[in-house]
């Protein structure tokens, strides 16, 4: 036992890096969870090393040369392709990990299934497909500018666009407008001279505020006001409700995209804001169900652990048991 060879599943987005270690046999051995690794957010060097510990971590109490097969599913990855040869050398692994798509590992995520769909809203949205465990076409995810309906900083520019035009009427911010000044211009946000509740100064000051808040950070910082719109809209607020059905109507019509109507392959719903109970994912699901009556809905679960039911799939043993196991 001693011997047994292991797979690496690595998980690694812009605000956390997941690793896992497991047997053959789908006993985890070693996990270990670190702040964001994605080159393109971090930097290479950054990236390189936030990675680097969270495997040593991982594999604190095993030999590392007995790591047969890894996987490492990284955002943006194919697209930058890091070089980490370096970094498996120095850490002994017996086997480099291969780079795969970050939503290829999120169908695998869901589904042991070869063939599927996946889609996706965290802080960027799109839709895919996947053909014998390849992914073979994407829908949107083109980001902030250009796309990415549906996702969360689509909800929170959507949401900072309804308080400035309940501004410009003069109305008294209520709601989900009012959250989202207080999240943008109280004590907690960029600029911290207005109240939470938003309705300090004179509409012209709080509609300033909140422009130079959102333009004083990078576009993708708008993806934290997804969960104060998913909150109200919880709440019953209706123009959180109208914004989350919007988002759901995108999201269906991206893959809509891809997906012929009566196909029943596997439906993958993953990203934060869909893969947990959110009000945008009880909106989505009856309309993907509508759509597509006969196609199995799957929640993405541990990515770390898909990654190396990926790696334990390349060397023969990609069974549904293990695939149960690594990624519940």
């Amino acid at each position: 036992m001693a011997g047994a060879r292991l797979v690496l599943g690595l998980d690694v987005g812009g605000t956390s890096t997941r690793v896992l270690v497991a047997d053959l046999d789908g006993r985890v051995l070693g996990a270990a969870r670190g702040a964001g690794g994605n080159p393109v957010a971090h930097g290479p060097e950054v990236a390189a090393k936030e990675i680097g510990d969270t495997v040593r971590a991982a594999l604190a109490r095993l030999d590392p040369g007995r790591v047969t097969a890894g996987v490492l599913g990284l955002a943006g990855g194919l697209v930058a392709r890091p070089a980490f040869g370096g970094l498996w050398d120095a850490l002994g692994l017996g086997a480099h990990p291969v780079l795969v798509s970050d939503v290829l590992l999120a169908h695998a995520a869901g589904t042991s299934a070869p063939d599927g769909n996946v889609v996706l809203s965290g802080t960027g949205g799109m839709a895919a497909e996947v053909r014998g465990h390849e992914l073979t076409r994407t829908a949107d995810g083109h980001g902030w500018l250009l796309g990415d309906r549906g996702s969360g900083v689509w909800l929170g520019r959507e949401a900072v666009s309804a308080t400035l035009t309940a501004i410009d009427r003069d109305e008294p911010l209520t709601g989900l407008a009012a959250a989202v000044a207080g999240a943008l211009t109280g004590p907690d946000g960029p600029d911290g001279p207005e109240g939470r509740d938003g309705s300090g100064g004179s509409g012209d000051d709080l509609r300033s505020a909140l422009i130079t808040a959102v333009h004083g950070q990078a576009p993708t910082r708008l993806a934290r006001l997804a969960p104060v719109v998913l909150e109200r809209a919880g709440a019953g607020d209706p123009t959180a409700l109208t914004l989350v059905a919007r988002a759901a109507d995108h999201l269906l019509d991206t893959l809509g995209l891809l997906r012929a109507r009566g196909c029943a392959l596997p439906i993958v719903l993953a990203g934060g804001l869909l893969s947990t109970p959110t009000p945008l994912a009880a909106r989505l699901r009856p309309l993907l169900a509508a759509r597509w009556p006969d196609a199995p809905l799957r929640p993405a679960g541990n990515g770390a652990g898909a990654a190396a039911w990926l790696a334990a799939r390349s060397l023969g043993r990609g069974t549904e048991e293990l695939h149960r196991a690594l990624t519940a």
